[in-house]
C-alpha cells in the first residue's frame, strides 16, 4: 500500500496558505490537504479541504482531525507562516515513523527570520518531558491509527490544552520520536531573547491556559501511576543542634558588581532568632572576594573559599549546608539578587512552622539592576497549590524564589552539582513526600541584567538546559512511579 499523508494548516486567506500549500502538493505522498479556520466566513481554495474550528490547540479540534483524516499519516502544521519542506523531507518523516513504530515524529528545522536562515534544533522526547511548551517546532507527523486512538478517549472540553493532552495521550500508546536532522524551514515571529520567554508561563494574562495544562497532566500522571495524593509526611524540627535558626547561603563567582547590595539586605534583616551568612566564594577574579571582605568585621559573615575547583552552584551549596555554622533552616539568595526588605527572612522562616514544610517557596519580583520593575513583573508562581502543586511541578519549569531548606534534609537529600537546575531537582525531590510553604508576599527582587546567567541564552545552551530539566523530571516522576506501585503491592 502507498504510504499517503493528510496535512492540516491553520488558515487566514488564500494568500498566508498558498506557497505552504504548493509547497506539500509537489509531494507524491501527499493525499490531501485540510485548512483549518478559525473564521465563520471562511471558504474553501486551492483544492482544499476546510474544517470550521474554535482554536487550533483545542479539544475539539482534535477530535476533528481525527474524524477527518483519511490516510496512514496526519501532518499537523501549526503555524500561520509559510512552510518549506526540505528536499525528501516527508519522504524521511514517513520512513522514520514507519522504522520507529511511532506515534509522534517530530524533527530539527530551520528558522528564517527577515531572510536570515538560522538551524533550531530540538531536543529528544523522554519520559519526564511533560513541559506544556516542549519545543516540538511547528511540524508535528502523527500515526493515524494512533493519533484516532489518542483522540477517541478525549474526556475534556479544553481550548487552549486540546494538543497538549493529546501529545500526552499519544506517548501513552506509541513513542514519540525526534529526528535531529533538519526537514524544513520555518519563520520565526518570537524574537525576544530567552530570558524573556521563560516566564511566559507565569503571565498572569495565561493563567486560565495554565488551569487546563495543569487538569491535562494531571490527568496524565494519574494515567500513567505518577500522580500524588496531597498527603505528606509529618516533620518534627528537632533534629540536630543549631546556634542559628538560619543560614542566607550565597554562592558567588565573579559578581562584584551586585555582591556587596546582597550581603546589605542580608545583614539588614529584622529577626527575633540568631541567623548568618554563609557565601561560598567560587575562586572569583574580578574583586567579588574583596568586596565580600569588606564585611568581615560582622560576625555573621562568613566567606568561605572552597579548596575544590570543580564546584557549580549545587556544590556551592552543598558546602554551605555542610558547615558547621550552618542554622536550621538554610535561605538561598542569588549574588545578583537581593531581598525585598528587612523581613523576608522572618516570613520564610516563620513558613516552615505554619505549613510543617520541608521546603519553602517565596515570591519575587523581576527587576532590572537598578531594581526598577520589569515585565512580567510579580511571580508568584500560584500554580503551587497544597492539593496539587507537587503534581504540576513536573510540568513547569520552575520552583519561585527564594527557596529555603530544612538543613537536616537538605544535608541527606544533597544538591546536584550544576549550575543550572539544581534548585528545580530538590523542589521535585523534597515534594516526593513533604509539603512545600509558600509565602505569597513579595520578599524578593530578582536582578536582570547582561550578565544573568540566563538571560540571553544561545540555542545550544537553552536545549542543554531544557534537556537536563526533562531528565530531572523523568528521574524523578520513575521514582514517583515506582513508589505507587510498591504501596499497591
Amino acid at each position: 500500500m502507498k504510504t499517503t499523508i493528510h496535512c492540516f494548516l491553520p488558515f487566514i486567506d488564500e494568500a498566508q496558505v498558498k506557497a505552504t500549500v504548493e509547497a506539500l502538493k509537489a509531494s507524491a505522498l501527499v493525499s490531501k490537504i485540510t485548512l483549518l479556520a478559525t473564521a465563520d466566513d471562511a471558504t474553501p481554495c486551492l483544492g482544499c479541504d476546510l474544517i470550521h474550528i474554535d482554536a487550533l490547540t483545542s479539544s475539539e479540534t482534535m477530535r476533528k482531525i481525527a474524524e477527518a483524516a483519511d490516510s496512514e499519516y496526519i501532518l499537523l502544521y501549526t503555524k500561520q507562516n509559510t512552510l518549506v519542506p526540505g528536499y525528501f523531507a516527508l519522504d524521511r518523516f514517513a520512513k522514520i515513523a514507519a522504522d520507529s513504530k511511532a506515534g509522534m515524529v517530530y524533527s530539527d528545522y530551520y528558522t528564517v527570520v527577515e531572510g536570515k536562515k538560522s538551524n533550531a534544533p530540538v531536543i529528544d522526547y523522554q519520559f519526564g518531558s511533560l513541559r506544556d511548551d516542549f519545543n516540538f517546532g511547528s511540524v508535528l507527523f502523527f500515526n493515524t491509527i494512533d493519533f484516532k486512538k489518542a483522540a477517541a478517549g478525549i474526556d475534556a472540553k479544553y481550548t487552549a490544552a486540546g494538543l497538549y493532552d493529546l501529545r500526552l495521550r499519544i506517548s501513552r500508546i506509541a513513542p514519540i520520536v525526534h529526528i535531529n536532522e533538519y526537514l524544513y524551514s520555518d519563520v520565526t515571529v518570537d524574537n525576544r531573547k530567552s530570558g524573556e520567554k521563560i516566564f511566559d508561563y507565569v503571565d498572569p494574562k495565561n493563567r486560565g491556559v495554565q488551569i487546563e495544562m495543569e487538569q491535562a497532566c494531571t490527568a496524565h500522571l494519574k494515567a500513567i501511576g505518577g500522580y500524588l495524593e496531597p498527603v505528606f509526611d509529618k516533620i518534627e524540627f528537632n533534629r540536630g543542634e543549631f546556634k542559628n535558626e538560619a543560614s542566607v547561603i550565597i554562592p558567588v563567582r565573579n559578581r562584584v558588581r551586585t555582591i556587596r547590595d546582597a550581603i546589605r539586605s542580608v545583614l539588614s534583616q529584622k529577626t527575633d532568632f540568631p541567623f548568618n551568612l554563609i557565601i561560598i566564594d567560587n575562586h572569583s577574579t574580578d574583586g567579588t572576594s574583596e568586596a565580600i571582605e569588606e564585611f568581615n568585621s560582622d560576625p555573621r559573615v562568613i566567606h568561605i573559599i572552597p579548596e575544590r575547583d570543580d564546584l557549580g552552584i549545587g556544590g556551592c551549596w552543598n558546602v554551605g549546608a555542610n558547615h558547621p555554622e550552618a542554622g536550621k533552616f538554610c535561605v538561598q539568595l542569588d549574588s545578583d539578587d537581593v531581598y525585598a526588605d528587612e523581613n523576608t527572612l522572618t516570613k520564610m522562616v516563620k513558613a516552615f512552622y505554619d505549613n510543617n514544610s520541608a521546603m519553602v517557596v517565596g515570591t519575587y519580583m523581576l527587576t532590572d539592576i537598578d531594581m526598577n520593575m520589569i515585565p512580567p513583573g510579580v511571580i508568584d508562581h500560584k500554580e503551587w497549590t497544597p492539593e496539587n502543586g507537587r503534581n504540576n511541578a513536573l510540568r513547569i519549569n520552575g520552583l519561585g524564589a527564594p527557596r529555603a531548606f530544612y538543613t537536616p534534609m537538605l544535608r541527606e537529600i544533597h544538591v546536584p552539582n550544576t549550575s543550572y537546575g539544581e534548585d528545580y531537582a530538590l523542589g521535585l525531590a523534597f515534594s516526593r513526600h513533604h509539603q512545600i510553604g509558600r509565602v505569597y508576599d513579595v520578599v524578593y527582587l530578582c536582578r536582570r541584567w547582561e550578565d544573568n546567567s540566563d538571560a540571553a541564552l544561545d540555542i545550544n545552551k537553552m536545549n542543554a538546559n531544557n534537556l537536563y530539566k526533562d531528565r530531572i523530571r523523568t528521574w524523578e516522576l520513575e521514582a514517583r512511579v515506582a513508589m505507587n506501585k510498591a504501596k499497591q503491592q
